[in-house]
């Protein structure tokens, strides 16, 4: 049986901070720390529960936050950014099952760090609907037939995610208080809460997925106009309002691809905005 485990931080326990999650932070070391961890904690009862290989992909930022060092050694690594598929590069249709760790509330919505894949984005919708980065990664693993078992992170996430895919296991190991601040299990006690719900998710029959390969609609809403003058620029792309791009995709392969295209644009420009307030 093989596992694939996409990791982020916000929905780490004990995460709450934006200090925590972006590098140079003075409390970005201690949170790789427990990112780190929380990674183990999942890797380890994986193979206990009968899991043969496991791999796992670093999903927060520039997705080279965990301690490599201290990872467990059985384990494959994705690391590193730029990647076309993003949080779940190097999944296929041989992997077995599928998790989602430390991931956290979508954009819009009041949970822990909440956003969907860019702060540049303050709502990001598929078909009409709001969606998280779970919501988005599931698509792309609905197409593989990889069954998406586990979610862990913040209440609103645990929540969210088993109201619309009620077949998982969702381990919340903290409760959303605002957006930086947090009621959290320690991190032992979060480790045992992963390792009961890790253990439930792979016991038995793994779920049948039905394979999505429908066109998709995509709408965003950018934090300021400049963001969308950028992404505007990526081919289809329809301005629908002054910080809103829509565009239909082919597939969740493609609707991902363009969310990252949109992504790094908007990076551009609030690079560009940042720049320009500076000299103010």
């Amino acid at each position: 049986m093989r596992v694939f485990v996409s990791v982020d931080m916000e929905g780490i326990a004990g995460v709450a901070t934006l200090d925590q999650i972006i590098r140079g932070g003075s409390g970005y070391p201690a949170a790789q720390r427990l990112m780190t961890a929380e990674t183990n904690a999942v890797v380890r009862a994986a193979f206990d529960a009968g899991a043969t290989a496991v791999t796992v992909a670093d999903s927060h930022g520039t997705m080279d936050n965990l301690v490599v060092a201290d990872l467990d050694p059985r384990i494959r690594l994705v690391t590193g950014s730029p990647r076309a598929s993003c949080m779940l590069h190097g999944l296929t249709a041989d992997y077995d099952a599928l998790f989602f760790v430390g991931y956290h509330a979508p954009a819009g919505e009041a949970g822990v760090l909440a956003h969907t894949f860019s702060s540049n984005f303050t709502e990001v919708r598929v078909d009409g609907r709001p969606v998280s980065e779970a919501d988005v990664n599931a698509l792309q693993a609905d197409r593989l037939g990889v069954p998406l078992v586990l979610i862990t992170g913040d209440d609103v996430i645990c929540e969210r995610t088993a109201k619309l895919r009620p077949e998982i296991t969702a381990v919340e190991v903290k409760r959303s208080h605002g957006f930086q601040a947090v009621d959290s299990l320690t991190p032992g006690l979060a480790a045992e809460a992963i390792d009961r719900g890790v253990a439930a998710a792979l016991a038995g029959s793994l779920p049948p997925v039905e394979r999505g390969d429908e066109p998709l609609h995509v709408a965003v809403d950018f934090l300021v106009p400049l963001y969308a003058d950028l992404a505007q620029t990526v081919p289809g792309s329809v301005r629908t309002g002054g910080r809103t791009l829509e565009r239909d995709a082919a597939d969740p392969a493609e609707l991902m691809s363009l969310l990252m295209a949109w992504y790094y644009l908007a990076s551009i420009g609030a690079g560009q905005y940042a720049t320009i307030a500076g000299r103010r």
